[in-house]
């Protein structure tokens, strides 16, 4: 069938919205109408080159939609369901599926980082060429084909908006909170970076019943805005921020520092940002082959803990529908983080409005 997508030729050039080829689904596989697909920071960093990836290339990994047809041996969704998509699908038979990590399966990585379905094929092409999927999703498009693992199902009462950004940035913030750091109630949490993962992470903080919550961004604006979404205090970066988070925080330092940037610099001042006997934890996607400078002797003498958390360390069967329910019964106010929607025509603009920081999150609308 013939699509509509964005795509992406090489790196440091517009995307162009363009008429693609998309093959019916295979064994194992479904065809997503896509009808929301929110604009990421990890999708920009293939258009800065920051992450390798085959290229032409259609991005997009943070999508909902219907689903339209599916492959043999396809049941867990059917046609006319209401699914979210699931970037980090999972054999649910390698070691880290059975330890209880699906984020880190070992079988389906190597084929979606190579740009392509499970079998190391496309269904994307061009002309008879091959063209590369993002995250084995590519949803900046009318209809995506994903793997059946990568769907799951939702009530069909949540907007495709807010059930798209549970498919990346909110699982990711509050997966962060809730699974990988285990915040208790009480504690004081600092995030750098109120973008829509940081947002999400403050989101969760409330959730939580953590407090004091700071906020900080280098956008005094932002960091200021983050106190409707949970934040007690907002703080802008710079030469001050760490004084004034240690004076919100008995002089200390936060007890859970979260960083959302996937900045170096920033990720290093992070560690400054917490106590002794504090924890860091980075969520934010470095771009590929940078370093972050993290003294050991300070780790040591300080007892400084710094985790890592891909997607949250999500169970997205199980954490898709606890996000979406928790924001039905109105305790994760996922409508605020929706701060323009797009159409797919606008796809740069949308790029633009995000690095801006204009937006909190920024959503194409099929």
């Amino acid at each position: 069938m013939k699509i509509k997508a964005a795509l992406l030729r090489k790196p440091n050039t517009p995307l162009a919205i363009e008429t693609l080829d998309l093959a019916e689904p295979c064994e194992g596989e479904v065809l997503v109408k896509v009808a929301a697909a929110g604009v990421c920071h990890s999708d920009w960093h293939l258009v800065t080159g920051d992450t390798d990836h085959p290229m032409p290339c259609v991005l997009g990994h943070e999508g909902s939609g219907r689903v339209a047809a599916v492959g043999k041996g396809v049941n867990r969704v059917a046609v006319g369901d209401h699914v979210i998509l699931n970037w980090a699908p999972a054999c649910g038979a390698c070691f880290y599926c059975l330890e209880g990590s699906p984020c880190l399966c070992s079988t389906y990585i190597e084929p979606i980082w190579g740009g392509a379905m499970m079998d190391g094929t496309t269904r994307l092409s061009q002309g008879g060429k091959p063209v590369y999927h993002y995250s084995a999703l590519a949803c900046f498009a009318d209809h995506a084909v994903v793997p059946a693992e990568s769907c799951v199902r939702l009530d069909k009462d949540i907007p495709f908006e807010i059930s798209a950004l549970i498919g990346c940035a909110v699982t990711t913030g509050v997966g962060s909170v809730l699974n990988t750091a285990r915040v208790p109630a009480g504690a004081s949490v600092a995030v750098f970076g109120a973008g829509g993962v940081g947002l999400s992470t403050i989101m969760g903080a409330d959730l939580a019943g953590a407090g004091p919550i700071v906020a900080v961004d280098s956008v005094a604006a932002k960091a200021d805005g983050a106190r409707g979404f949970g934040a007690t205090h907002g703080i802008a970066a710079g030469p001050d921020a760490l004084g004034a988070l240690r004076d919100l925080t008995g002089g200390r330092g936060a007890d859970y520092v979260f960083d959302t940037t996937g900045l170096p610099a920033v990720q290093e001042e992070c560690l400054a940002a917490a106590r002794p006997g504090g924890t860091v934890v980075l969520a934010g996607l470095a771009p590929m082959g940078s370093n972050t400078n993290l003294p050991g002797a300070l780790l040591t003498r300080q007892e400084k803990t710094v985790m890592g958390t891909y997607y949250g360390t999500a169970v997205p069967d199980r954490d898709f529908p606890l996000y979406a329910d928790l924001f039905s019964r109105g305790r994760l106010a996922l409508d605020r983080l929706v701060s323009r929607t797009f159409s797919l025509d606008e796809i740069n603009e949308a790029f633009e409005e995000m690095i801006s920081g204009r937006v909190a999150r920024g959503v194409v609308v099929f």
